[in-house]
């Protein structure tokens, strides 16, 4: 089992400016795994999904709506969780053996307003770190809900609840993470973040997701959701990244 944290660490596809820059900062924005030519392709097997998805996998919140399980919905997503730039992200960070936690499919609606800063996991937790991640089925642009994020701040002993009356207002320095369909976001799961105000008229379509230590609690068991076509299809990296 190993044998395959090993071969991750010794990757050399994240550049080591790229891994400083997560380090230090938080968050990169880095090209993903899918290609321009697959890209329309991927994003019908992504509306699909989302139309398809069981009622018991969808949530509806207030500026998005959410289908968790983003492993099992089709072939066209199994390259993401196992991409190389992110695999040695997480190994760069999280440095033990980890486990892909949870994905979901999120797609933010059109005259939305903006997320609340926040973190992803608590200051004391015992599973610290986490690495999250965002696929780019759409643009991210400052107008249609581009995540923001505040540089920096996964270092910092506060979180946004503690210090901000209003988490929606823009916070000095905080960064879009802007770029093209199929741009790829990674992030440590402790920074200050959330989507901005999607000021246009359509929806803007992500599929995220978060790695954790092996340890740790996942969002979902996904080793009890697996279908048997998934696992008929993945290889030892994918079941590996999977814990299962």
């Amino acid at each position: 089992m190993d044998d395959h944290f090993s071969e991750i660490g010794a990757g050399c596809q994240l550049p080591a400016a790229t891994a400083q820059d997560l380090r230090e900062r938080g968050f990169v924005v880095i090209r993903g795994p899918v290609p321009p030519e697959r890209l329309a392709r991927f994003a019908a097997a992504y509306d699909t999904a989302m139309d398809s998805g069981d009622a018991t996998d969808l949530r509806v919140a207030s500026t998005t709506t959410r289908l968790y399980d983003f492993v099992n919905r089709s072939s066209e997503f199994d390259d993401l969780y196992i991409y190389p730039p992110l695999l040695e992200a997480c190994y760069q960070v999280i440095a033990t053996p980890f486990k892909l936690s949870s994905t979901l499919g999120r797609t933010l609606r059109p005259h939305t307003a903006a997320q609340d800063l926040h973190v992803d996991i608590k200051r004391d937790s015992g599973d610290l770190p986490m690495i999250g991640f965002i696929l780019m089925v759409d643009d991210f642009r400052p107008d249609n809900g581009a995540t923001r994020f505040v540089p920096g701040s996964h270092k910092w002993p506060t979180v946004p609840k503690e210090v901000m009356q209003d988490r929606q207002a823009e916070y000095k320095g905080e960064v879009p993470a802007c770029g093209p369909a199929g741009s790829l976001i990674i992030f440590n799961g402790s920074i200050w973040h959330g989507h901005t105000a999607n000021k246009s008229a359509i929806a803007r379509r992500s599929i995220q997701g978060y790695f954790v230590k092996r340890e740790a609690q996942s969002g979902i068991d996904l080793s009890a959701r697996m279908q048997p076509e998934t696992l008929a299809r993945i290889g030892p990296l994918a079941r590996y990244v999977l814990a299962i």
